[in-house]
C-alpha cells in the first residue's frame, strides 16, 4: 500500500513539475517585461547617425522601464551581421534589432544572406524618418536640380558621385535619381561620407546624396552647395531647400529608423515596446534631440511599420535591379 502511495505521489509530483516547467517556459509576458537587460543590436559602428539615435532612444527606454537597454554595435556587411544575429536570437524580447534603410536594401543587394529579413524579423516600432540631401561642389555649374539634370544629360558619363559605401541609402538615392532622370553618372564609393567630402569640395567628385546632418553642416559652412532634399516634400528643418520631387515628380528616398525583434517574439512584448516608443515620441526633450539629428518622429503600429518596410524593400529591389549592383 505504501509503495502504491509513493508511486501515486511521484506521479503527482511529476505532473506538477511538468506543469510548472510548461508555465515557466511559456514566452515572457508583458506583465513582467523587461526584468533583465535588453540587448539592442546596431549594424553600424559607434558614433554614426544610427548609433546616436539608438543611444538616445535606449536611454529613454532604460529610464522608462527601469531596466537597461544596451546598445551593442555589430558593424559589418552593410548591417547584416547585426540582422543575422537578431534573426537567430531567442524570441523572448531581450534581443532587439535597430532597423534602418540598409535592411530594406540588403534584401535584394546581397545574394547570399543567411536569413530572410522580412520573414525572420518581426516589426516592433517605427522611431523616426529622415531625409538625404543632394549637395554639389561649389565649382559645379548647376544651381538648381533642373540645371543639374540638364547639365548631366548634356554631359553623359562626365559626372561622378560619392557615396558612403555600396548599398547605403546615400548610394541608392543616387541610383534612384539616375533611374528617374536618365542621368549617366559614375559611382565612387567611400568608407563613409566624411571621407568623401574633401574630394567633393575640391571637385574631384561632383556630388553626394548624403544624410541630412552631415550634408547640412557642410552646406551651411559654405563648403558645398545644397540643391535639394530626397523627401517627397520640403523637410521641416530646411524649408528653404527644395524637394527634388518638385523637379523630378515621384522622386522619394526616405530614411527610417525603427525596432525589430526575432520572429516569434510574443505579441504582448511587441505591444509593450511599441507603446513605450509611442510615449517616447511625445516627449518634447526626446523630440528635440531627434531633431538635432535631422529626424522627424514617426510612430506606427507594428503592422504599419511592417507594411512600410515591405514597401521600401520592394522599391529598392527595383532600383537594385536597374543599377545592376550586387554583393556576393
Amino acid at each position: 500500500m505504501f509503495a502504491s502511495l509513493r508511486a501515486r505521489t511521484r506521479r503527482v509530483v511529476a505532473v506538477c513539475a511538468v506543469a510548472l516547467i510548461g508555465f515557466t517556459a511559456t514566452p515572457a509576458s508583458a506583465a513582467g517585461y523587461p526584468d533583465r537587460p535588453v540587448r539592442w543590436l546596431i549594424g553600424f559602428a559607434a558614433g554614426g547617425p544610427v548609433d546616436i539615435v539608438a543611444r538616445i532612444m535606449a536611454q529613454w527606454l532604460s529610464d522608462h522601464f527601469n531596466q537597461q537597454f544596451i546598445v551593442e554595435n555589430r558593424a559589418g556587411s552593410g548591417g547584416n551581421l547585426a540582422a543575422a544575429a537578431a534573426a537567430t536570437a531567442a524570441p523572448d524580447g531581450y534581443t532587439l534589432l535597430f532597423v534602418a534603410p540598409n535592411n530594406a536594401i540588403s534584401t535584394s543587394l546581397y545574394k547570399k544572406l543567411p536569413f530572410d529579413f522580412m520573414r525572420d524579423i518581426a516589426p516592433v516600432a517605427s522611431i523616426m524618418q529622415l531625409t538625404n540631401m543632394l549637395v554639389v561642389s561649389n565649382a559645379f555649374p548647376a544651381k538648381t536640380v533642373k540645371e543639374f539634370v540638364d547639365y548631366c544629360l548634356a554631359n553623359p558619363g562626365k559626372i561622378s558621385y560619392a557615396s558612403s559605401g555600396n548599398g547605403t541609402s546615400v548610394h541608392m538615392s543616387a541610383e534612384l535619381f539616375k533611374a528617374m532622370t536618365k542621368c549617366d553618372m559614375t559611382h565612387v564609393p567611400y568608407r563613409g561620407s566624411a571621407i568623401a567630402f574633401p574630394d567633393i569640395i575640391s571637385n574631384k567628385v561632383q556630388l553626394i546624396f548624403d544624410n541630412l546632418p552631415t550634408a547640412l553642416e557642410q552646406s551651411r559652412g559654405g563648403n558645398v552647395r545644397a540643391l535639394g532634399v530626397t523627401s517627397p516634400q520640403r523637410w521641416p528643418s530646411v524649408p528653404d531647400v527644395p524637394a527634388i520631387a518638385e523637379t523630378v515628380p515621384g522622386f522619394e528616398s526616405i530614411g527610417f529608423y525603427g525596432i525589430g525583434a526575432p520572429k516569434g517574439t510574443p505579441p504582448e512584448i511587441i505591444a509593450t515596446l511599441n507603446k513605450a516608443v509611442g510615449e517616447a515620441l511625445k516627449d518634447p526633450k526626446l523630440i528635440a534631440r531627434l531633431a538635432d539629428t535631422g529626424g522627424v518622429p514617426k510612430p506606427m503600429t507594428p503592422e504599419e511599420f511592417g507594411k512600410f518596410v515591405g514597401n521600401e524593400t520592394e522599391k529598392w529591389r527595383k532600383v537594385v535591379d536597374f543599377a545592376k549592383v550586387s554583393v556576393d
